[in-house]
């Protein structure tokens, strides 16, 4: 049995069966019982009823246990005689007037068991007590009795028929509406395994069926991404080192064939391409570690106005050439622990883009505040050109360039961002962008205390 369904329909189809043969069996038991109850009920009126009718004619009891033998069935053949009936009479005394089982002829009921009884009252005085032989169970029955418990019997049969028959359609339909979006998933993910990511499963439940669709769809739509991105990264790649190469195996095949001589400055424009790729190849390893979580931090006290002072202090003079205002608030006297040299690097990526969008008279500004939890927020805002709309979700991603001439004419290999916030996760903290087109950037950064 590999088929889910099938064992699904197995599995509901033995809890409903069994769940109706109990309910078939408690049915009839209780149903037996009743009858049986009834019966006796019946009889034992009918009995107390002849016995009184008897008291009333006579006056006494004189003769009753004759009159009653002779209304006994009479004895097959044989089985052991029957008695007379199912109940006793007693005389106001406890006397056995007529017998049963359970009391015989003559014998003496003591006062206790006569109050379990049935008293004969006749003109207000207690002349006797009927007492009933509960040993017998069930008690004798007519053929029409018997027929009519019989029919009672059919009929629960055929009800669990039915609710068997129910109970295997609905057998059917539930495991064939748990199983369909099993069925969808399997070959959704099949496709995935051919190499088609880019699948999309019908969410048709808001169960835990329907919450673990959603959840391939997403991984299925974030895998495909990944996959894309990935491509497009290699590709990246590729172009940022076959330029700087090409150029450098021209300039080494002409100065070895003699058509170019290794001038000072020739030689001084191949080390710059040699440093742009040792800065690519830098760059990428520090993101594989910090994406990887193996990136180490040499942790330490800092205080948050200092650092934001170091920062300002770099790029102060290459603002200057640019003809923009940098400005960092450096009062805040607050500690933090964060790797210097990492964090620097992060906050020195957010100035360098900044500065890249900043045009002449624009303005640039480092500033920190204290948060509530013990923690700090710094933040870099720039008057720049801004970020479209349509490229804020796509900053922080891998060799993204909104602007691929800018940035390529610029030397910008598209990771300065990526890093910046890799490194920002490394220090368990948090990176966010805000940014109006043609008025400028603000990226956020918030430190745990």
């Amino acid at each position: 049995m590999h088929s889910l369904r099938l064992k699904l329909i197995v599995t509901f189809l033995i809890i409903s069966v069994a769940g109706t043969l109990l309910t078939t069996l408690i049915v009839r038991t209780s149903n037996t019982r009743a009858f049986n109850a009834l019966l006796l009920e019946q009889k034992q009126a009918v009995y107390v009823d002849d016995v009184q009718t008897y008291y009333e004619a006579n006056g006494s009891w004189q003769g009753i246990a004759l009159a009653i033998d002779s209304q006994a069935p009479p004895a097959v053949p044989g089985e052991p005689p029957q008695p007379p009936s199912l109940f006793a009479l007693a005389d106001e005394n406890g006397h056995i007037l007529s017998h049963n089982r359970q009391f015989p002829l003559g014998s003496f009921v003591p006062a206790e068991t006569l109050a379990a009884g049935i008293p004969i009252v006749v003109d207000g005085v207690q002349v006797g007590t009927v007492l009933t032989d509960e040993g017998i169970t069930p008690p004798p029955r007519n053929p029409a009795q018997e027929a009519f418990e019989a029919q009672t019997q059919r009929a629960l049969q055929l009800g669990a028929l039915g609710a068997t028959a129910v109970a295997l359609i609905l057998a059917i339909i539930l495991a064939r509406s748990l199983t369909r979006p099993l069925q969808e998933l399997a070959s959704a993910s099949r496709q995935i395994a051919q190499g088609n990511l880019k699948q999309e499963v019908p969410v048709r439940t808001k169960d835990e069926l329907g919450e673990l669709t959603i959840a391939f769809n997403q991984m299925s739509a974030d895998l495909n991404y990944a996959t894309q991105s990935r491509r497009q990264m290699t590709a990246d790649i590729a172009h940022d080192l076959r330029t700087p190469l090409t150029v450098l195996s021209g300039y080494l095949e002409a100065m070895e064939d003699g058509t170019l001589a290794p001038t000072p400055a020739r030689l001084q424009m191949m080390h710059t391409e040699v440093n742009g790729l040792i800065r690519l190849v830098a760059d990428l390893r520090t993101l594989s570690l910090a994406e990887s979580g193996q990136l180490i931090l040499q942790k330490e006290s800092i205080v948050i106005g200092n650092l934001l002072a170091q920062v300002q202090a770099a790029f102060v003079y290459q603002a200057a050439q640019q003809g923009v205002a940098l400005g960092a608030e450096i009062e805040n006297t607050q500690v933090i622990q964060i790797d210097h040299a990492r964090f620097r690097q992060a906050l020195d990526n957010l100035i360098s883009n900044a500065l890249r969008y900043t045009p002449a008279g624009g303005a640039i500004d480092l500033a920190s505040v204290s948060l509530a939890d013990g923690g700090v927020q710094i933040t870099v805002s720039d008057t720049g050109s801004g970020i479209p709309a349509s490229d804020l979700p796509h900053i922080f991603d891998r060799f993204y360039r909104g602007d691929p001439s800018r940035q390529e004419s610029q030397g910008e290999s598209g990771l300065g961002l990526t890093i910046a916030k890799s490194l920002i996760i490394a220090h368990d903290g948090t990176i966010d962008v805000t940014s109006v087109e043609g008025k400028g950037t603000t990226f956020t950064i918030r430190l745990p205390g």
